[in-house]
Order: C-alpha cells, then structure tokens, then sequence
C-alpha cells in the first residue's frame, strides 16, 4: 500500500514549474542523519541519503541548473551551521554528491532559515526559484516554517518549495518548535510546501528518497522514467 501511496504521488502533476528555472537542495546534515535505527538497520540515515543523491543527481544535472545548501553541523552554535555550498550550475551532480559524501551529521536543524537563505541565493523576490528541502525531522531552532512560508510568498515573484521527508519524525511537544502541535501528524516542515504549492513527499527507504528527489528537482518526463523503472 505504502508504495501505489508514494506512486500515486509522484505521478500527479507538479506545480507549475519550468526545467530551466534554477534550484536550491537544501539537505539536512543535523546530527540525527548519524543516528542508527530499527529503520535504518545497520546503515545511517546520512548513509542512505548519500546513496540515493549519487544515484539520483547524474539522471538530474543534465535539464537543471543545481545549487546546494546543507544545515546542521559547524563550529559556533548548534543552530548556526547553515553553509552555502556553491549556487545553481551546470552538471551539479559531481559536487553535489562530493559535497553529501564529506558531510559529518551535527548540530540541530535550523529549517526556517536554511530555507529562507537558499531562496535568498536564487534572488525569488524578482525571478522564479525552486527550493528542494531534504529533513529527517522538524525544525529545532525556534523557526516557524508556516509563518516563514507565509511571509515569503507575501514578497515572492515565483516560490515553489518541495518538501522531502525521509524518515521524518514528527515532535509535538518540542519547545522549540512552536508551530508543531498546532500543525497536525505531518512534520511542520510541510508547511512550506502548503504554503507555496509545492509538493511534499515522505520517504522511508533508498529507493523512494531516488525517486522523490527526481521528482521534485527534475521534470516530470525524470520521474515518468523513475516510476516505470526505465534508464
């Protein structure tokens, strides 16, 4: 059931978006991807994650422009590790991939300003711009990713932030994530797919973190051939 869910999903339209327009993968280096659990078996979350960006990416950086910005792990506060790897380019997926590989998970996870920074870089007060957030969790830093949506559509030319969960877990009593129990069973980071029409995909293995993150920072003709299994 669960896969003809996430089938079902991913084979619906996505919001109107344009190949060409440049993306920012926002992915979640906070110190709970090193976490090993009954889901993950012996392997990591930030294990997993990197085996589906490099399987992923190489089907991906030939139609878009790719830029990369990773939170969590950095040598002042916990909250502060948010680095701007490289803008949108040409062929991405090598440093991409480069990039996830060196992460060392740390640090909490600032969603709200991570996300915010990374469509700063793509100047969307003026021009389209695609965010791809990739969390394994909600935001810890004190944010509000509803309220935060709301704001930056109010000033936005074309926003469309794509929201993958993998192995989200979902806190409804954290004190530092204040919008969590007034949201609902989905993790808060939700909100910024609702908000800005985007899609919003929650994954639990490899094979479904590759083809959501075709889905969401490829076109629609990427995920026709994730779906149906073609090269």
């Amino acid at each position: 059931m669960r896969a003809l869910a996430l089938s079902a999903l991913l084979a619906l339209p996505a919001a109107a978006q344009d190949c060409a327009t440049d993306a920012m993968l926002v992915f979640d280096g906070s110190a709970s991807m090193a976490e090993i659990t009954l889901e993950t078996g012996p392997a990591t979350r930030i294990a997993e994650a990197r085996q589906a960006v490099a399987r992923a990416l190489p089907l991906i950086e030939g139609i878009r422009r790719i830029g990369l910005l990773t939170y969590g792990p950095g040598d002042g506060d916990a909250c502060d590790g948010i680095d701007l790897r490289f803008l949108p380019r040409d062929r991405a997926a090598t440093p991409v991939i480069a990039a996830i590989d060196a992460l060392e998970p740390d640090g909490l996870t600032p969603l709200s300003a991570a996300v915010e920074a990374a469509a700063e870089t793509l100047a969307y007060r003026t021009r389209p711009a695609i965010v791809v957030l990739v969390t394994d969790g909600n935001e810890t830093c004190g944010g509000t990713p509803c309220a935060t949506s709301r704001r930056m559509m109010d000033g936005a030319s074309d926003l469309t932030v794509h929201v993958v969960g993998f192995r989200a877990a979902r806190d409804f009593f954290a004190w530092d994530n204040p919008e969590q129990q007034e949201f609902g069973g989905d993790t808060v980071a939700k909100c910024f797919a609702d908000r800005t029409g985007g899609l919003f995909v929650s994954t639990e293995t490899v094979d479904e973190l590759v083809a959501a993150l075709q889905r969401t920072l490829g076109c629609l003709v990427i995920g026709d051939l994730a779906l149906h299994g073609r090269p």
